[in-house]
């Protein structure tokens, strides 16, 4: 004779849900991963803004590349790269763009200048995603970015000064512009696995730093900081991207990404002790705020039955 199953025990997740959630979860530790970013650069003595980019980029290649051998070996590693196709190649395109040009960006214009732009990922993101691929975008997920740009805002707001650097400026949206295609992309071909597109991206960072760099000597604790910065801060980082970003809305994925505008001052405060001003706290505090809404609402969605009896995300126990 059959016996009911006890009352206690609650369905597992639904394989949507239960991917989901991995990848908000991904998304968020990539942006942790490049918040520490601010904290890294400050330990690296090189006068050469290039030498660091080509250092960085050539530790974050390899340990992309050693991820992806341990993973799928040598074999399957080949075929990753042979079956990204022209999707792989635009986002190790875009991601070289972005790593690259922020420290061109510098030489023009301020970081709050740069941090501000980059709050608008997540709409152009948004805006691309819904006008190229038809993408829907919740009504929440607007008042989000919305939120997240004002308290950016708020944030740079005591280092926003009236010189405008059309170049430097320039950049910047380039940079946010790169970004926003490559989160589009990965998204849109899920399909297609592009951690091998994001080691690509970091050669070709690397090929272009060594042609502008008047030297690639480093000291030895420069290169050990330097390891860091490019294995944990972009290598680790672009990994945990490239998994999470494939299964979340682009939308999604940008805001997501904002945590690293959000922790970096707090990192250089506890680490190198350089407090961050009244308006950067309360800005830093409405981000978080909305961020945290955010994702407990959508957590919230993907908790609700796909049918009547099925829950969406498994029981805590």
């Amino acid at each position: 004779m059959a016996h009911a199953a006890p009352q206690h025990e609650m369905p597992s997740a639904t394989p949507a849900a239960r991917e989901e959630r991995i990848g908000f979860l991904l998304v968020f530790l990539a942006a942790l991963c490049w918040s520490l970013g601010g904290v890294i650069a400050r330990f690296i003595e090189a006068d050469d803004p290039f030498t660091s980019i080509f250092w960085r980029s050539l530790w974050a290649a390899a340990f992309l590349l050693l991820y992806m051998l341990w993973r799928d070996g040598p074999r399957g590693t080949l075929q990753l790269f042979g079956a990204m196709g022209l999707p792989g190649l635009a986002v190790a395109c875009c991601f070289a763009i972005a790593t690259s040009t922020f420290v061109i960006a510098l030489s023009y214009t301020t970081v709050a200048n740069i941090l501000l732009m980059q709050a608008g990922a997540p709409l152009i993101a948004a805006l691309l995603s819904f006008l190229l691929f038809g993408e829907r975008i919740s009504s929440i997920t607007w008042l989000a970015i919305a939120v997240v740009i004002a308290g950016v805002a708020v944030m740079v707001s005591d280092s926003l000064t009236g010189n405008m650097s059309i170049v430097g400026d320039g950049l910047a949206i380039l940079i946010v512009f790169a970004f926003s295609v490559a989160t589009v992309l990965t998204r849109r071909f899920a399909h297609v696995r592009m951690t091998p597109a994001m080691c690509l991206g970091t050669v070709f960072a690397a090929i272009f730093a060594a042609s502008q760099a008047s030297t690639l000597t480093a000291s030895g604790s420069d290169m050990a900081f330097l390891f860091v910065f490019g294995a944990v801060n972009l290598g680790l980082g672009l990994a945990f991207f490239a998994t999470g970003a494939r299964v979340i809305p682009a939308a999604y994925a940008a805001l997501l990404a904002t945590f690293e505008t959000l922790f970096g001052p707090v990192w250089v405060w506890l680490v190198h002790g350089e407090v961050p001003s009244s308006r950067t706290l309360v800005g830093g505090a409405i981000v978080f705020a909305a961020l945290i809404i955010y994702i407990a609402i959508e957590f919230r969605r993907m908790s609700r039955p796909a049918r009547p009896g099925v829950s969406g995300i498994a029981a805590p126990h």
